[in-house]
Protein backbone atom coordinates (compact mmCIF):
# COMPACT_ATOMS: atom_id res chain seq x y z
CA UNK A 1 0.00 0.00 0.00
CA UNK A 2 1.12 3.33 -0.89
CA UNK A 3 1.36 6.04 1.84
CA UNK A 4 0.07 9.72 0.79
CA UNK A 5 2.67 11.99 3.43
CA UNK A 6 0.62 14.97 1.70
CA UNK A 7 -2.24 14.05 3.61
CA UNK A 8 -3.23 15.07 7.00
CA UNK A 9 -2.55 11.85 9.48
CA UNK A 10 -3.50 10.66 13.24
CA UNK A 11 -2.32 7.46 14.31
CA UNK A 12 0.23 5.47 16.23
CA UNK A 13 3.85 4.56 15.21
CA UNK A 14 5.55 1.35 16.50
CA UNK A 15 8.61 1.23 17.67
CA UNK A 16 11.07 -1.09 20.59
CA UNK A 17 7.98 -2.01 23.26
CA UNK A 18 5.66 0.83 22.25
CA UNK A 19 3.89 2.86 20.14
CA UNK A 20 3.86 6.82 19.62
CA UNK A 21 0.46 8.98 19.10
CA UNK A 22 1.40 10.85 16.29
CA UNK A 23 0.08 14.07 14.32
CA UNK A 24 0.54 15.05 10.91
CA UNK A 25 -0.88 17.88 9.19
CA UNK A 26 0.52 17.19 5.66
CA UNK A 27 1.11 19.36 2.48
CA UNK A 28 4.10 20.21 0.53
CA UNK A 29 5.22 22.87 3.00
CA UNK A 30 8.46 22.64 4.93
CA UNK A 31 8.12 19.76 7.44
CA UNK A 32 8.32 21.01 11.11
CA UNK A 33 8.84 18.28 14.36
CA UNK A 34 8.15 19.28 17.25
CA UNK A 35 9.78 17.71 20.13
CA UNK A 36 7.91 17.83 23.47
CA UNK A 37 9.43 19.02 27.75
CA UNK A 38 10.21 16.37 29.60
CA UNK A 39 6.62 15.26 30.60
CA UNK A 40 4.95 17.32 28.36
CA UNK A 41 2.73 16.29 25.23
CA UNK A 42 2.35 17.41 21.48
CA UNK A 43 -0.81 19.85 22.67
CA UNK A 44 1.92 22.28 24.38
CA UNK A 45 2.79 23.39 20.34
CA UNK A 46 -0.88 24.39 19.50
CA UNK A 47 -0.10 28.45 19.70
CA UNK A 48 3.21 27.98 17.26
CA UNK A 49 1.58 25.66 15.38
CA UNK A 50 -1.14 28.37 14.89
CA UNK A 51 1.33 31.91 14.32
CA UNK A 52 2.77 29.23 11.91
CA UNK A 53 0.11 28.80 9.81
CA UNK A 54 -0.92 26.25 7.12
CA UNK A 55 2.03 27.13 5.10
CA UNK A 56 4.22 24.42 6.58
CA UNK A 57 3.67 20.94 7.40
CA UNK A 58 3.41 20.67 11.19
CA UNK A 59 4.38 17.07 13.23
CA UNK A 60 3.94 16.29 16.28
CA UNK A 61 4.11 13.54 19.08
CA UNK A 62 4.31 12.36 22.53
CA UNK A 63 6.94 10.63 23.38
CA UNK A 64 6.95 7.17 24.93
CA UNK A 65 4.86 7.17 28.11
CA UNK A 66 3.76 10.98 27.63
CA UNK A 67 0.72 12.26 26.67
CA UNK A 68 -1.54 9.43 24.55
CA UNK A 69 1.65 7.44 23.43
CA UNK A 70 1.76 4.07 25.37
CA UNK A 71 4.07 3.23 28.17
CA UNK A 72 7.34 1.66 27.95
CA UNK A 73 9.98 -0.25 29.94
CA UNK A 74 12.86 2.29 28.53
CA UNK A 75 12.57 5.79 29.01
CA UNK A 76 15.62 7.09 28.53
CA UNK A 77 16.97 9.88 26.47
CA UNK A 78 18.23 7.58 23.62
CA UNK A 79 15.26 5.76 23.82
CA UNK A 80 13.93 9.32 23.10
CA UNK A 81 16.15 9.78 20.30
CA UNK A 82 14.76 6.71 18.67
CA UNK A 83 11.47 7.90 19.30
CA UNK A 84 12.19 10.23 16.62
CA UNK A 85 13.76 8.29 14.25
CA UNK A 86 10.87 6.36 13.86
CA UNK A 87 8.63 9.21 13.44
CA UNK A 88 10.38 10.39 10.98
CA UNK A 89 10.74 7.39 8.96
CA UNK A 90 7.22 6.51 9.54
CA UNK A 91 6.14 9.85 8.02
CA UNK A 92 8.31 9.76 5.20
CA UNK A 93 10.03 13.25 6.69
CA UNK A 94 13.06 14.87 4.70
CA UNK A 95 14.64 17.76 5.84
CA UNK A 96 12.99 18.54 8.77
CA UNK A 97 13.54 21.73 11.01
CA UNK A 98 13.26 20.38 14.34
CA UNK A 99 11.83 22.64 17.19
CA UNK A 100 12.51 21.36 20.69
CA UNK A 101 11.33 22.96 24.21
CA UNK A 102 13.70 22.48 27.23
CA UNK A 103 14.06 18.31 27.14
CA UNK A 104 12.69 18.24 23.40
CA UNK A 105 15.97 20.95 22.63
CA UNK A 106 18.77 18.37 23.72
CA UNK A 107 16.58 15.71 21.75
CA UNK A 108 17.03 18.66 18.38
CA UNK A 109 20.79 18.98 19.23
CA UNK A 110 22.00 15.89 19.59
CA UNK A 111 20.02 14.56 16.56
CA UNK A 112 21.21 17.46 14.10
CA UNK A 113 24.68 16.60 15.59
CA UNK A 114 24.72 13.23 14.35
CA UNK A 115 22.85 13.35 11.30
CA UNK A 116 23.95 16.89 9.59
CA UNK A 117 22.79 15.72 6.34
CA UNK A 118 19.26 14.72 7.23
CA UNK A 119 17.94 18.14 8.89
CA UNK A 120 17.20 21.91 7.71
CA UNK A 121 18.26 23.89 10.78
CA UNK A 122 17.06 23.40 14.72
CA UNK A 123 15.43 25.68 17.13
CA UNK A 124 16.03 25.10 20.59
CA UNK A 125 13.38 26.81 22.81
CA UNK A 126 15.11 27.42 26.31
CA UNK A 127 16.87 24.15 26.72
CA UNK A 128 19.81 22.15 25.85
CA UNK A 129 22.38 24.73 27.79
CA UNK A 130 25.63 23.87 29.17
CA UNK A 131 25.47 24.00 32.92
CA UNK A 132 27.14 21.70 36.18
CA UNK A 133 25.73 21.62 39.12
CA UNK A 134 24.65 17.94 39.86
CA UNK A 135 26.14 16.20 42.60
CA UNK A 136 24.91 13.28 44.33
CA UNK A 137 23.38 14.78 47.03
CA UNK A 138 21.25 16.49 44.16
CA UNK A 139 20.17 13.66 42.75
CA UNK A 140 19.20 12.16 45.79
CA UNK A 141 16.95 15.58 46.31
CA UNK A 142 15.58 14.79 42.76
CA UNK A 143 14.25 11.35 43.61
CA UNK A 144 12.98 12.19 46.94
CA UNK A 145 11.06 14.91 45.28
CA UNK A 146 9.40 13.13 42.99
CA UNK A 147 8.68 10.44 45.21
CA UNK A 148 6.78 13.42 47.38
CA UNK A 149 4.84 14.32 44.46
CA UNK A 150 3.70 11.43 42.75
CA UNK A 151 0.05 11.41 43.98
CA UNK A 152 -0.25 14.60 42.37
CA UNK A 153 0.65 13.07 39.09
CA UNK A 154 -2.37 12.16 37.91
CA UNK A 155 -3.44 15.61 38.41
CA UNK A 156 -0.34 17.42 36.97
CA UNK A 157 -0.59 14.72 33.29
CA UNK A 158 -3.18 16.92 31.72
CA UNK A 159 -1.23 19.88 32.51
CA UNK A 160 1.95 18.28 30.91
CA UNK A 161 3.68 18.53 34.13
CA UNK A 162 3.85 14.54 34.69
CA UNK A 163 3.89 11.31 32.51
CA UNK A 164 2.27 8.00 32.51
CA UNK A 165 5.63 6.64 34.47
CA UNK A 166 6.68 5.52 38.36
CA UNK A 167 8.47 8.53 40.27
CA UNK A 168 11.51 7.04 39.96
CA UNK A 169 11.47 7.40 35.83
CA UNK A 170 10.28 10.61 36.26
CA UNK A 171 13.37 11.36 38.78
CA UNK A 172 15.88 9.59 36.39
CA UNK A 173 14.87 11.47 33.48
CA UNK A 174 15.53 14.88 35.15
CA UNK A 175 19.09 13.45 36.45
CA UNK A 176 20.31 11.98 33.39
CA UNK A 177 18.74 14.86 31.61
CA UNK A 178 20.79 17.63 34.21
CA UNK A 179 23.72 14.94 33.40
CA UNK A 180 24.03 15.50 29.76
CA UNK A 181 24.13 19.27 30.28
CA UNK A 182 27.49 19.01 31.88
CA UNK A 183 30.17 20.73 29.98
CA UNK A 184 32.37 17.69 29.54
CA UNK A 185 29.09 15.63 27.62
CA UNK A 186 27.43 18.56 25.66
CA UNK A 187 30.34 20.97 24.12
CA UNK A 188 31.03 17.49 22.11
CA UNK A 189 27.55 17.84 20.78
CA UNK A 190 27.78 21.32 20.53
CA UNK A 191 31.16 21.31 18.26
CA UNK A 192 29.79 19.10 15.70
CA UNK A 193 26.70 20.90 15.08
CA UNK A 194 26.74 21.70 10.96
CA UNK A 195 23.66 23.23 10.78
CA UNK A 196 21.81 26.62 11.32
CA UNK A 197 20.76 26.14 14.75
CA UNK A 198 18.52 29.11 16.36
CA UNK A 199 17.82 29.52 20.68
CA UNK A 200 14.87 31.46 21.78
CA UNK A 201 15.73 31.83 25.49
CA UNK A 202 13.69 32.91 28.49
CA UNK A 203 13.55 35.34 31.29
CA UNK A 204 14.19 34.60 34.71
CA UNK A 205 13.61 31.42 36.71
CA UNK A 206 10.54 29.01 36.89
CA UNK A 207 8.92 26.47 39.36
CA UNK A 208 11.15 27.55 42.23
CA UNK A 209 14.57 27.53 40.60
CA UNK A 210 16.53 30.47 40.96
CA UNK A 211 16.24 33.20 38.55
CA UNK A 212 20.03 34.23 39.09
CA UNK A 213 21.06 30.65 38.29
CA UNK A 214 19.34 30.22 35.25
CA UNK A 215 20.43 33.24 34.09
CA UNK A 216 24.02 32.08 34.47
CA UNK A 217 23.18 28.61 33.17
CA UNK A 218 21.78 30.91 29.84
CA UNK A 219 25.06 33.15 29.52
CA UNK A 220 27.02 29.62 29.20
CA UNK A 221 25.48 29.60 25.68
CA UNK A 222 27.87 32.80 25.35
CA UNK A 223 31.07 30.56 24.82
CA UNK A 224 29.38 28.01 22.45
CA UNK A 225 28.16 30.80 19.79
CA UNK A 226 31.45 32.10 20.04
CA UNK A 227 33.21 28.33 18.69
CA UNK A 228 30.06 27.26 16.47
CA UNK A 229 28.46 30.37 14.30
CA UNK A 230 26.16 27.96 13.37
CA UNK A 231 24.47 28.57 16.98
CA UNK A 232 22.89 31.81 17.63
CA UNK A 233 20.36 33.04 19.99
CA UNK A 234 17.45 34.28 17.71
CA UNK A 235 15.49 36.15 20.79
CA UNK A 236 15.58 36.33 23.94
CA UNK A 237 11.95 36.90 25.25
CA UNK A 238 10.13 38.35 28.99
CA UNK A 239 8.42 34.95 29.35
CA UNK A 240 9.50 32.38 31.74
CA UNK A 241 10.81 28.71 30.96
CA UNK A 242 7.24 26.96 31.44
CA UNK A 243 5.38 29.92 29.62
CA UNK A 244 7.62 30.56 26.56
CA UNK A 245 5.38 28.53 24.16
CA UNK A 246 2.39 30.50 25.15
CA UNK A 247 3.46 33.64 25.49
CA UNK A 248 5.94 34.10 22.92
CA UNK A 249 4.90 31.89 20.59
CA UNK A 250 5.49 34.60 17.45
CA UNK A 251 9.05 34.26 18.67
CA UNK A 252 9.65 30.85 18.35
CA UNK A 253 7.60 31.15 14.95
CA UNK A 254 9.95 33.59 13.41
CA UNK A 255 13.08 31.36 14.17
CA UNK A 256 11.04 28.78 12.07
CA UNK A 257 10.93 30.86 9.60
CA UNK A 258 14.15 32.28 9.48
CA UNK A 259 15.64 28.51 9.03
CA UNK A 260 13.01 27.91 6.30
CA UNK A 261 14.09 30.45 4.31
CA UNK A 262 17.52 28.73 4.21
CA UNK A 263 15.32 26.23 2.15
CA UNK A 264 13.29 28.16 0.10
CA UNK A 265 14.60 31.59 0.13
CA UNK A 266 10.85 32.94 -1.00
CA UNK A 267 8.76 31.96 1.77
CA UNK A 268 8.09 34.49 3.86
CA UNK A 269 5.45 32.88 6.19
Amino acid sequence: MTINHSAAWTGMVSVDDTALAVTDTGGTGTPVVYLNGSYASQKNWRRVIAELGDGYRHITYDERARGKSELSADTSFEATVRDLDAVLEARGVDRPILVGWSYGAMIAIHWAARNPDRILGAVSVDGAMPHEWLDDAAREQIRKLFRRLSPLFPICRPLGLAARMSAAQHAEINIELNELCAPAALDPVFDRVTVPTRYVVATGGNLGADAKLIEEIRANLDPVMARNPNIRISAKVASNHSKILSKDSRAVADAVRELAATRDPGKVG
